[in-house]
């Protein structure tokens, strides 16, 4: 058998560490010396992150008719039993 030798991760080795370097470098520089830009975007950075939480968040909902377990009620569970339909 032939075992590979252990490799660091990308960002650990020579390379890795001057590209990560740089990028930060340049991040500060973009930043500082565009913030107005950068600022100007944020308002439709929020709109854009409501439809992706929505997708993310709401993701493990799986349609499937099987009924709840004990730890996955419904939310109406906590209602009164004299709001819901039926009660006298």
């Amino acid at each position: 058998m032939t075992s590979e030798p252990d490799r660091k991760p990308w960002w650990q080795t020579r390379g890795g560490l001057a590209l990560v370097g740089f990028l930060a470098i340049a991040g500060f520089f973009l930043l500082t010396e565009h913030t107005a830009h950068v600022f100007g975007v944020l308002p439709y950075l929020l709109l854009l992150a409501c439809p992706l939480l929505h997708f993310f968040m709401h993701g493990h909902h799986h349609g499937g008719g099987g009924s709840p377990g004990p730890s996955q009620g419904h939310h109406q569970d906590s209602v009164p039993d004299s709001t819901k339909r039926g009660a006298p």
